[in-house]
């Protein structure tokens, strides 16, 4: 009776916990995102957008300076794609965003981008991190996926049953693991794999790919190549609500409601803005599923597909598709796509809520646009 009476308690300060810093968490991820078909204006974004924090281990800091300068990222590279590839040139960079309350912050994106020779297959994958031991999360199954993934004995014949299965080891490894908090940590998973000229698609949350082919008046036009999983989709809320969860938006003290959370069917927590995760476990007991959704895509010459660019939504949050699309259409290398979206970003993240989320950007140039430009050389952002 006493260890019910003290679990209860535990779980009533942990809702009032995460009930103060729901501006606060860096899990609790908002909903301004561009549908499926059409990318949306930066006017439509900034009134659909919700306030983020970007503190990524759930503790305040105190003694701030006031001014920050941003540490240099994690992970930069950039090389030509070689061996018959649709792709030419690729690119990535995840950079740790600033959260001035936060100055130890970790950044908690990953960034996967690696070919397989056996197979002729190129994979790019992004995660974005969320809760107290994010980073963990995303990193850990960073640095087993790939090699998971190439040595499956399905992977040459049948990728998404391949994925399928790898997905889930790294996520059970990862709970498996005592060093890791999984209750209320997890990440979002996003990952291509290029093949000849196909692209299987497979996406956990809402991290997100996106693709750009050349339009009638000479420039890019965009669209998603993935679908954002939130909770207040129809299919995704229908199965929440099945599973005892429930799902709906708080309103903050500005009267502006936040996005779409999932909680549990008796308390509220977690909060999770996301209907799919890695991990997580108390959002997935209400609901939150880490089955991966698949999208096929085939790479159309006669269109002239241009550029591919897959980000967490560090990137997506201030800027839609199409705009993303032509900022990297205006550059001559995939490095320099990566260089400039990321500054863009970061400015306008600083611009609007005076925090910058942490930020991976790949960026694959396709075919023959801008193939006698690609070089081998790197440039972090700036």
């Amino acid at each position: 009776v006493v260890y019910s009476a003290l679990v209860q308690t535990v779980w009533q300060w942990n809702s009032v916990f995460v009930s103060l810093f729901l501006r606060t968490t860096n899990h609790h991820k908002n909903m301004s995102k561009a549908s499926p078909s059409t990318g949306k204006s930066s006017d439509e974004i900034k009134q659909a957008r919700r306030r983020l924090s970007v503190m990524s281990d759930n503790k305040l800091v105190e003694g701030f300076e006031n001014s920050v300068t941003l540490e240099e990222p994690e992970e930069v590279a950039s090389t030509p794609s070689e061996g018959g590839f649709i792709v030419n040139s690729y690119g990535g960079y995840s950079k740790k965003g600033y959260a001035p309350y936060n100055p130890k912050k970790k950044n908690q994106d990953a960034l996967i981008m690696a070919e397989d020779p056996k197979t002729r297959s190129l994979l790019f994958c992004v995660m974005d991190g969320h809760g107290e031991d994010g980073d963990k999360v995303s990193q850990n199954i960073k640095s087993k996926f790939a090699n998971y993934l190439f040595k499956h004995k399905d992977f040459e014949n049948d990728i998404p049953a391949a994925l399928t299965e790898v997905v889930n080891r790294c996520e059970q490894e990862v709970l498996r693991d005592t060093a890791i908090e999984t209750d209320f940590s997890g990440t979002t998973f996003t990952c291509a794999i290029i093949r000849n000229n196909h692209c299987t698609l497979c996406n956990i949350g809402d991290s997100r790919t996106s693709i750009a082919f050349r339009n009638k008046t000479g420039g890019v036009s965009a669209i998603n190549l993935t679908i954002d999983h939130k909770p207040d989709m129809p299919a995704e809320k229908a199965r929440i609500e099945a599973k005892g969860g429930r799902v709906f938006a708080v309103e903050y003290d500005d009267g502006v409601d936040g996005p779409a959370r999932v909680w549990l069917g008796h308390m509220d927590v977690p909060g999770l803005a996301m209907s799919r995760s890695l991990c997580d476990a108390v959002a997935h007991s209400a609901g939150v599923s880490s089955e991966p959704e698949f999208f096929e895509y085939d790479f159309n010459p006669d269109r002239e597909d241009m550029i591919l660019v897959m980000a967490s939504d560090g990137l997506w949050e201030f800027m839609s598709d199409q705009e993303v699309m032509d900022l990297a259409y205006s550059t001559t290398e995939p490095r320099f796509a990566v260089d400039r979206l990321i500054s863009e970003s970061n400015e306008r993240w600083m611009r609007e809520e005076q925090v910058i989320d942490d930020t991976t950007v790949c960026v694959a140039f396709l075919g023959n646009f801008q193939s006698n430009a690609a070089t081998t050389a790197s440039s972090p952002p700036k």
